[in-house]
């Protein structure tokens, strides 16, 4: 598989809504295969596609809650994602792939039910809860244009972030 570029903030890729997948196909499986190695090779916890350049509904997202040996195991695929239950609230640091070094301080639901496709166009459900939930959230934003920066009731100094890091001194 391939490593892809992930587009930074002021690209107007990041701004524009996806087109749904119509073809579960080759290439939709080359997508997925790659958004999953750059995912890792970037130690993400989400990536949709429009980060990689690719205008369609497709993102993958890292499970921590997940029984798994290997990171990639933890890894969801959803194509065509919706979200079609969310419960509760929580309220915590985000950033982002495509700022990198930012951080906000944004509230997600704490439980988020998705229902998508997989690489093979079955459907199915998968409820996240905490940060997955809040990654589902994050990365179905990117697919409609938006960025967390849009939510954040406040974004992180450096400052801050250092003191969250234990480097103040």
């Amino acid at each position: 598989m391939a490593l892809r570029n992930i587009l930074e903030f002021g690209d107007k890729t990041l701004n524009k809504v996806c087109r749904p997948v119509k073809d579960f196909n080759k290439r939709l499986h080359i997508l997925l295969d790659d958004m999953k190695d750059t995912l890792l090779d970037a130690e993400g916890l989400g990536l949709a596609a429009p980060q990689v350049g690719v205008l369609r509904r497709v993102v993958v997202v890292i499970d921590i809650n997940k029984e798994a040996e290997y990171e990639e195991d933890k890894i969801i695929e959803l194509v065509n994602p919706e979200i079609i239950y969310t419960e509760g609230e929580q309220e915590g640091m985000e950033g982002c792939l495509s700022l990198p070094g930012e951080f906000g301080i944004v509230k997600r639901p704490n439980i988020v039910k998705v229902r998508a496709f997989d690489r093979y166009g079955q459907e199915f459900e998968y409820t996240g809860e905490g940060l997955t939930a809040r990654c589902f959230c994050h990365e179905l934003d990117h697919l409609d244009g938006h960025l967390y920066t849009e939510r954040a009731s406040r974004m992180l100094t450096p400052e801050e972030l250092d003191e969250m890091r234990g480097d103040a001194e």
